[in-house]
């Protein structure tokens, strides 16, 4: 059944990616934004201006107490993440936290918990999910028409330069919490978890190439997923000619997505294994075609939460590609090792931080 409710929305943080939730809020007509918060209330003042929100404060607490919003949307760097959705939780509202949703396992366990508690829902942003090429490819594998998933390829080669880290927060363990792993591959690699499920190892290394980071500026990874897909991942900050591309051969078909920081149906390909042609008219993509963003995930959020239903699956599972940059991060911190669930479960540093040895190869 469909409420009649409309969500009170609220934003915190007034960086880049909250214009991106600011025009999904106003493309659903059960939702208004009616409040940011910003550390500097002058920001808040020139976003709220913007998008004619009525009212901005320079505090968040300040913000809930006196707005007590249906949903808060937090748009900030990692590091405050735990601090502001326990705060949002404490307050009544539900919460849209954008990724990663916090810079180490701990941390997101604690803000699980304070959902559960509060009786909300915790939604993570990774938008690269939905449309409707990702989930016509997501169910073609789970009904098992393309035959079961062997391999797979996941690159996040993107180029970012020495101005992109200049900003204090960035390239640093403290503040990021991780380096391109975490704040860029972790897109696609929650992407291709999104297709393939559960994972059951990693193995991974770290480098730095050429920034002047603490983290790294580039990644290598083997994921073991659970239905014994094998994948292999690279992530780039250095990589000058971008692409996020991901690619999946099964026993009938090799799936590939190239794109960069969004996905229509043009960026999808099935292409079908030798004896299996007559197959292929059945894989095709729908008529009717909606590209990943922002937009369609809050409204599928939004419905969640207005209909008292779960989340969808474009935002459920908030902590499996957190699990699995995790176990990167802890697996070349014991020089490759190979990190099971299990052993993240119990892992004795890499719950609390993602911070590991970079081999450094700067000439």
């Amino acid at each position: 059944m469909t409420s009649d409710k409309r969500l009170r929305a609220a934003l915190v943080g007034t960086g880049a990616v909250a214009n991106s939730h600011a025009r999904a809020v106003a493309a659903y007509p059960r939702a208004e934004l009616v409040a940011v918060a910003d550390l500097s209330l002058e920001k808040a003042q020139e976003f709220a201006g913007r998008y004619g929100i009525a009212a901005a404060y320079g505090d968040l607490d300040e913000m809930l107490a006196a707005e007590q919003p249906d949903v808060v949307l937090i748009c900030t760097p990692p590091a405050p993440h735990r601090e502001q959705s326990l705060a949002a939780f404490a307050s009544g509202a539900h919460v849209v936290v954008e990724k990663p949703p916090a810079p180490s396992l701990d941390e997101l366990d604690d803000m699980r918990a304070a959902a559960d508690a509060a009786g909300r829902q915790l939604a993570v942003v990774f938008q690269q999910r939905t449309g409707t090429a990702a989930a016509h490819v997501r169910s073609l594998l789970q009904s098992g028409a393309l035959g079961r998933p062997l391999v797979a390829v996941c690159q996040t080669l993107w180029f970012r330069d020495a101005d992109y880290f200049a900003v204090p927060w960035r390239g640093k363990w403290a503040t990021e919490g991780g380096g391109t792993t975490l704040g860029h591959g972790i897109h696609q690699i929650d992407l291709l978890a999104h297709l393939l499920g559960d994972w059951s190892s990693v193995q991974g290394r770290l480098w730095r190439l050429d920034r002047e980071t603490e983290t790294e500026d580039v990644s290598t990874a083997t994921i073991v997923f659970d239905r014994g897909v094998v994948a292999q991942l690279i992530t780039s900050a250095v990589s000058p000619r971008e692409t996020s591309s991901i690619r999946i051969d099964t026993q009938k078909a090799t799936i590939t997505v190239d794109h960069v920081y969004g996905h229509g149906h043009e960026n999808w390909r099935i292409t079908p294994a030798p004896g299996f042609e007559s197959e292929a008219e059945g894989w095709g993509f729908p008529d009717a075609e909606e590209r990943s963003d922002h937009e369609p995930l809050l409204r599928d959020v939004f419905d969640a939460l207005l209909d008292g239903g779960p989340l969808p699956a474009t935002a459920d599972a908030p902590a499996r590609s957190l699990e699995i940059v995790a176990g990167i991060y802890a697996s070349a911190a014991a020089d490759g090792a190979v990190i099971t669930p299990e052993i993240l479960a119990a892992h004795p540093t890499h719950r609390a931080g993602f911070a590991s040895p970079v081999t450094d190869l700067r000439r």
